[in-house]
Order: structure tokens, then C-alpha cells, then sequence
């Protein structure tokens, strides 16, 4: 029943947004009181940082901390041991917090999950102690899902493959970061081996009966710099040699090479691949070698940017008077498994600042994660993260609103 209208009455709309506005008060102190737990668990994963599928005690840590805040929380899904479901209540909107959770080999949590991660789980955790009563009631269903194996452009794929996703309509995270960038591109990656295959042979003695593959590797490298000039701008290929042969004194029949290939555009980065399997075959042919072609994990998609969502996450800025860093979204460009994510679905990935000047993967931008710089960041995505969340279940037209902006971005 509608609330009769009258000369200086609120009007329905307006009572709707002092109810939300309260609500996101609300989360904002819930926030604040976990502030001490959630800094020591990123503390925590940073001094014990844990490779992809293998972020047992960081999992395992995120669970209990769910569990104790009153979530229901299923272990092991999607047939990996380190991932998670936690869910409180029913029905519709269903909006999901996603926990990212490995470090990166040499260099811990250098990609500062540490701080992405815990924030969802402290968001889900501020948000069940306010809205626990009307989710369960109905009113909307909260899921932190935690996704594993980021670094391998893994976990979220395989959760999308096994429907961890579906039912979905809105899910969120955030990037710890040296600037507060909302809008950023993350550009599409292909990964592919080459193994190429000679005949050994003693380099001085009998160096007429060998066939180099790592001649092959080499001129793989050259055909693909030579190819670098008819790619456009946005286009990123870059390998390492994971096998050089044995001993300078034996021609090595076996050599190995490992590429990415990248592009914001799905189907460019198809056809640059498919040029860049060419080069590998042409080196083979140019030295005699066989080559194996081995995909390496599934691709990473492109990320779909939905406005109309990242509006809703400037709104948080707003209420917490924090002002955005404008920058290009192309600009120092990544990928990430979080793009298969926007493919489909409404999601959004902003970044939240420690201090300018440090570059993610590496051993300074891990170490200041435990600083207070880090921790004023971590809460900064806690709290965003939850006055978001607020706004999609309770103002009416906001999820549908970045749905018909997904469905307009094709």
C-alpha cells in the first residue's frame, strides 16, 4: 500500500532513499568495527602467500571468517579444493562478491589479492551483520565466491564452466592499485607453447648430422619481432625460452618456448595468434624441426565495461567523499580471468589506491599492502564495495538499469 501524499510528506521515492541511505550508514559502521580482524588476515596471507589451486590456508581462512559472520558456505567447488560458494539469503536481486586469493611465484602477493580478496570477504561479512534479516526474508540473495588461481587465468572460467555462475545478475571486486582508477581495460590473452623437435649431435665434432630445435626457437623469436610492425597498437605479444637445450657442446633436440598474445578485440586476437603459430611453423620448416602446438588453459576474454554499474560505484566515492583518479582505461593494461566474468554477466573491477609509484607484480607493491597505506585501501574497497551492494538490492531499477547496459554493449 502506497503511503498517502501530503502537503510537505516525503514522497514514497524519497522515504526509499533516507531507508538506503540509513543502510548504507549502517554498512559503513559494520565496516568499521571489522577493521582490526580483516587487517591481520591480509597481513596474514601476505606473510603466507600461496600459489593458484594451491591457497589452502588462505581459503580456508576466508571460510571460517564467512562462516563466523553468518554465511552458509560450500568448500571444494567447481572440482577445485580452494574454491568457495558462501551465500546468505533467498530470492532475487543475487549479487556476488568475488575473493581472489593466490600470490605470484618469487614475488608473494605482488597482485596484493591479499587486499582484493579480503575486502570482498569483509564486504560479505559487513553486510550480513546489517542485512541479514531481509535477505533471508527474501529480499535478495549476497554470495562471496572465492576464486582461486587468478594468476593462471583459471579459477573463474572453471566456476563459469560448472555454473557456480548462473543466476547471477551483478557481481563485483576490487584491485589494489597505486591510483583509484575505476574504469580499466583488461585485454584478451591466449597462451601457446611451442615444442620443437631436432636430432642431437656433437656441436663441433659432427655438427653436419644435428638439426638445432633451438635454431627453431630462435627464429621463431625473429619472425614474430618482424611481425610486431603489422600489428596494431593495442596488440601485445611476448614469450619467454623454456627449454635451451643441455650443454653448448650438444646440439639440442629439443627446445621450447612459451607466448602470450593479447588484444581488446576477440576476434584480433584470434587471427594474431593464428599468425603467430604460423611464425612457430615457418621457423620449423626454415630449420628442419618438428613443432608441437599446445595451447596452454583457456583464453581470457576481453573485459566488457558496464558505466551504469561503475556510476553506482562512484556513488560510494561520493558518500565517502573520495575522489576518483582520472586516467585512460587503456593505459597500463593487463589481463585477467575477470574478464570471462563481464562476458556475462554485469561486473565491474575498480581499483583501490595504496600510494603512487608502485607497479603491481612486484616485491614493493607486496610489501605495501601491510603498510597503513595498504590497509586505508582495503577498507576504502570494503566500504565501497558494500554501499554498492546496498544500492542494487534496495533502490528499485538499479540492476535493472546495468543489465539493459550490458544487453546495449552487445
Amino acid at each position: 500500500m502506497r503511503r498517502p501524499v501530503v502537503k510537505g510528506a516525503l514522497s514514497d521515492a524519497d522515504m526509499e532513499l533516507m531507508d538506503i541511505t540509513e543502510l548504507k550508514k549502517r554498512v559503513v559502521e559494520a565496516a568499521g568495527a571489522l577493521e582490526e580482524k580483516l587487517a591481520a588476515m591480509s597481513d596474514g596471507f601476505y606473510r603466507n602467500p600461496e600459489l593458484g589451486l594451491e591457497e589452502h590456508r588462505t581459503s580456508a581462512a576466508m571460510r571460517a571468517f564467512l562462516i563466523d559472520a553468518g554465511f552458509s558456505v560450500e568448500e571444494g567447488v567447481a572440482g577445485m579444493e580452494t574454491a568457495f560458494r558462501a551465500s546468505i539469503g533467498s530470492g532475487g536481486p543475487v549479487i556476488a562478491l568475488l575473493a581472489e586469493m593466490d600470490a605470484l611465484p618469487g614475488v608473494g602477493h605482488g597482485c596484493g589479492h591479499n587486499i582484493g580478496g579480503t575486502a570482498s570477504v569483509g564486504a560479505g561479512a559487513a553486510l550480513c551483520a546489517v542485512l541479514k534479516d531481509k535477505l533471508d526474508a527474501g529480499e535478495g540473495t549476497l554470495l562471496v565466491l572465492g576464486t582461486p588461481a587468478e594468476e593462471l587465468g583459471k579459477g573463474k572460467i572453471e566456476m563459469i564452466k560448472k555454473g557456480l555462475f548462473e543466476g547471477v545478475d551483478a557481481s563485483m571486486m576490487v584491485h589494489a592499485s597505486s591510483k583509484r582508477t575505476l574504469v580499466k581495460n583488461f585485454i584478451g590473452l591466449a597462451k601457446v607453447n611451442f615444442i620443437f623437435h631436432g636430432r642431437a649431435s656433437h656441436a663441433s665434432a659432427y655438427p653436419e648430422e644435428g638439426v638445432n630445435a633451438l635454431d627453431a626457437v630462435i627464429q621463431t623469436f625473429n619472425s614474430i619481432n618482424a611481425l610486431r610492425q603489422q600489428l596494431s597498437t593495442g596488440v601485445r605479444v611476448h614469450g619467454i625460452i623454456t627449454d635451451g637445450g643441455k650443454a653448448p657442446n650438444i646440439i639440442p633436440d629439443r627446445a621450447a618456448a612459451y607466448f602470450y598474445v593479447r588484444s581488446n578485440d576477440l576476434t584480433e586476437l584470434m587471427a594474431v595468434k593464428a599468425r603467430v603459430i604460423k611464425c612457430a611453423e615457418g621457423a620449423a620448416i626454415a630449420t628442419g624441426c618438428g613443432v608441437e602446438v599446445v595451447e596452454a588453459g583457456d583464453l581470457n576474454a576481453p573485459m566488457k565495461i558496464n558505466h551504469s554499474f561503475y556510476d553506482i560505484y562512484r556513488g560510494a566515492l561520493s558518500m565517502l567523499g573520495l575522489k576518483e583518479d582520472l586516467q585512460p582505461p587503456d593505459k597500463n593494461v593487463g589481463s585477467s580471468d575477470i574478464g570471462n566474468v563481464s562476458r556475462i554477466m554485469p561486473t565491474i573491477h575498480p581499483h583501490v589506491p595504496m600510494r603512487p609509484g608502485i607497479n603491481i607484480h612486484t616485491h614493493g607493491f607486496a610489501d605495501a599492502t601491510i603498510t597503513p597505506d595498504g590497509h586505508r585501501a582495503l577498507m576504502e574497497g570494503v566500504r565501497c564495495l558494500s554501499i554498492t551492494a546496498v544500492e542494487l538490492f534496495f533502490n528499485p531499477g538499479a540492476v535493472e538499469r546495468i543489465k539493459k547496459d550490458f544487453d546495449e554493449t552487445g
